[in-house]
């Protein structure tokens, strides 16, 4: 090497070094916000297996795709193999949301099915090892809380059908408000129209015109 080779070496080195540190750091810095991202969703996906209705859930979904998106050096997408995975299976769970329901059974037990797909996929990807069992049933959730929340189910349906005109609130009017003046005054008055009807006594009428005024008994 020549001697101005160590150096310009020097040089280089000194002024190139710096930056290759920095972006280094921030290389480390995305991935380890990447897999942040990935352990949110799927601690959130895990932690509401058992409730799946509930907004935590579905915030959680949505954010598959944005998680599991992969790296883009360059501005070039290159997802890895588990995380495309996991987005399939993301997608095929969707596909099957989205399709109406014609045997509540089937559909229940295809979607559990679909969703343990992505808890196993993401599990891979993450680093965590759960057997699929385990996914599927392996949540607790307390006997009271469905029944809570099928009451729910069925009040929000019910209420619908009231507000579409569909089905009618049940009324049963068991008294109403009586003023006890009002009743003797009432009790009061058709004893004395039957008297006078009856010839018990007298009903007295009063005639009154322009020209003169007089009572007649």
């Amino acid at each position: 090497m020549s001697e101005w080779g160590w150096p310009a070496a020097t040089v280089f080195a000194t002024l190139v070094g710096p930056i290759l540190a920095v972006q280094a750091q921030k290389w480390v810095e995305r991935a380890r916000e990447r897999k942040q991202r990935k352990l949110w969703v799927f601690r959130q996906l895990m932690a509401t297996r058992a409730n799946r209705l509930s907004m935590e859930h579905v915030q959680a979904l949505n954010m598959i795709d944005l998680a599991f998106y992969g790296r883009r050096p360059f501005g070039v997408y290159l997802p890895t193999k588990t995380e495309t995975a996991v987005t399939d299976t993301w997608h095929e769970y969707l596909d099957h949301l989205s399709t109406p329901q014609t045997d509540d059974a089937a559909w229940g037990a295809q979607s559990a099915e679909l969703f343990a797909n992505i808890l196993s996929a993401m599990a891979k990807d993450v680093g965590y090892s759960f057997e699929r069992v385990q996914l599927k049933k392996g949540a607790y959730s307390p006997i009271a809380h469905g029944a809570q929340e099928q009451q729910f189910r069925e009040l929000r349906v019910a209420l619908g059908e009231v507000l579409a005109g569909g089905r009618s609130i049940k009324m049963e009017v068991t008294g109403f408000p009586v003023s006890q003046e009002a009743v003797d005054a009432q009790v009061k008055l058709q004893g004395k129209l039957a008297d006078a009807l009856s010839g018990a006594g007298a009903l007295r009428i009063t005639m009154v015109n322009s020209t003169n005024k007089g009572d007649v008994g």
